[in-house]
């Protein structure tokens, strides 16, 4: 990633935008955005990202009073599961990032000795059974601190399963490996959840890293976020579905926009969501139907969007 581009096209006003969300993307986000205009959203800074400035939380889920045990980047939100802030940048800064305001600033945990302070909390915690190594991007360090956060937690007996969140397979592709791969691979225990949002981000080099960890024999699913302008008709989202499906990918979640700063241009409100996974039920087969939720803050749950109404009110979402 050395020569990714880190001063956004666009003139003063993208700048402006940059300023407080700052731009970052690599050779190969920019040319996927130039020949798909539903990624080149997702990429671009837009002045609009500005307008809620003061309304909006930066940090709705208030993730930085979520260390658990002052363990530095080990975050807690359900009882069952834990949070790895494993890196503090991305292979691309997604305009839509429901931390598009913390990354850089989070705390982190990488070096042997915060791994091993997490590995003894979790020890002490027997419900926690699934860790999420999270970010940022696990997947932008190298191999070796990747296997180092993969073994310390897969090894613990009480742990089934090891969620690598990342969205390298869609903004760098080339990242995924044999050797990274086989890193993956060694625990049986690895899942990965990645990220797309239109069909026309599944090219042959994202398809070609998503085959190379299912042929290893990690699942690997998807975690779309819906975007007005992207993903919010049924044509763009059963095209998406079907190109997951297509790349060996379940679609897993279609998430509503976080209530975060700097996104509200690109949330779809919630009336339109469940008419959308309504059609989208009925025109597909369950293996590419995903759920349609919300992140709520203070829920204990995923809510699904047809909750939305009862739980928060007509104006939520």
């Amino acid at each position: 990633m050395a020569h990714a581009l880190k001063i956004p096209p666009g003139g003063k006003a993208a700048s402006r935008v940059a300023a407080r969300y700052p731009f970052f993307a690599t050779p190969y986000s920019l040319e996927l955005a130039a020949e798909c205009p539903g990624f080149a959203k997702q990429v671009f800074p837009d002045p609009r990202e500005l307008s809620d400035a003061g309304s909006m939380p930066a940090d709705p889920f208030g993730e930085t009073g979520l260390a658990a045990a002052a363990v530095p980047g080990l975050k807690q939100r359900y009882p069952d599961r834990v949070l790895v802030m494993a890196a503090a940048g991305c292979a691309m800064r997604c305009r839509h990032c429901t931390r598009k305001g913390m990354l850089g600033t989070a705390q982190t945990m990488s070096s042997p000795e915060s791994i091993a302070k997490a590995v003894a909390w979790i020890e002490k915690h027997p419900r926690v059974r699934d860790v999420l190594v999270s970010g940022g991007d696990p997947l932008v360090l190298p191999d070796a601190a990747v296997a180092r956060l993969h073994d310390a937690f897969a090894s613990l007996r009480q742990i089934e399963s090891v969620r690598i969140c990342t969205r390298a397979p869609c903004t760098l592709p080339m990242r995924i490996t044999p050797a990274l791969v086989r890193i993956l691979a060694r625990s049986k225990k690895t899942w990965v959840n990645t990220h797309f949002n239109c069909a026309g981000e599944l090219t042959p080099d994202a398809v070609r890293a998503c085959g190379m960890l299912v042929d290893a024999g990690i699942p690997v699913s998807c975690q779309t976020v819906l975007l007005k302008g992207v993903n919010d008709t049924p044509a763009k989202m059963l095209a998406l579905l079907r190109a997951l499906q297509r790349a060996r990918v379940r679609p897993y979640y279609v998430f509503l926009c976080d209530p975060v700063a700097g996104v509200s241009h690109l949330r779809v409100p919630a009336d339109k969501a469940r008419a959308l996974e309504k059609t989208v039920a009925e025109s597909i087969g369950g293996l590419a139907l995903p759920r349609f939720v919300a992140d709520i803050p203070g829920a204990r749950r995923k809510t699904p969007v047809s909750e939305l109404e009862s739980v928060c009110g007509p104006r939520a979402f």
